[in-house]
């Protein structure tokens, strides 16, 4: 638990509801919450879903790991603390950008089931979808934009999620997408058939 510091606070409520705001959107506020290895495309899958929900008509942003890594949790470097603290700042905020009726989505490796698991708890039922973006270590060892599975390999960094620290797999995610052998343009028309049938945009 995390200790509440701030004192002498009260929470404001609006006197909008997360339902008038999903009225006026025509969809249903939820966090899409991306989780896999290093290079799984988990960035990539988040910003396809993205474009195609503008294409139509729809409201949605990507709160991506290393962007917020630049501003809010700038503080925070790759210790197991830190990875803990990263998550739970980005699943209130992505709780926030949710009841605002907005299709948030998170990339980020987010390695810890328990992290991922609080993060699910601060959202309603059915609010909090799960996509393991699954892949093989040396499938994304092979595409390593970034160059940082070779400077792990290397030992020029420390605590490596799938290679000096540990990643552990979804138990129930709400969908598993394999990127061995779904392109992003099929991985997307994934998420999106099942955004379509839970009922959060229309088909």
């Amino acid at each position: 638990m995390t200790e509440q510091k701030a004192t002498n606070i009260t929470w404001h409520q609006s006197s909008l509801n997360k339902p008038d705001r999903e009225k006026l959107l025509n969809q249903k506020g939820v966090v899409i919450w991306f989780t896999g290895l290093p290079s799984s495309g988990k960035s990539t899958l988040a910003h396809a879903v993205e474009e195609e929900l503008y294409k139509r008509g729809h409201l949605s942003y990507v709160l991506d790991g290393d962007n917020v890594r630049h501003g809010l949790n700038k503080n925070l470097g790759f210790s197991p603390e830190d990875r803990e603290e990263n998550i739970r700042r980005i699943g209130e905020v992505a709780k926030l950008f949710a009841h605002s009726g907005a299709i948030t989505m998170t990339a980020f490796i987010s390695p810890y089931r328990k992290d991922r698991d609080k993060a699910r708890e601060l959202l309603e039922d059915r609010e909090f979808i799960e996509v393991f973006v699954k892949v093989s270590l040396e499938e994304a060892e092979q595409r390593d934009p970034k160059g940082l599975y070779k400077k792990a390999r290397a030992g020029e960094i420390k605590e490596f999620t799938g290679i000096s620290a540990p990643y552990e797999e979804p138990m129930n995610p709400e969908l598993v997408i394999d990127t061995n052998e779904l392109d992003v343009d099929k991985s997307k028309d994934v998420v999106i058939r099942y955004l379509e049938e839970k009922k959060i945009i229309n088909a």
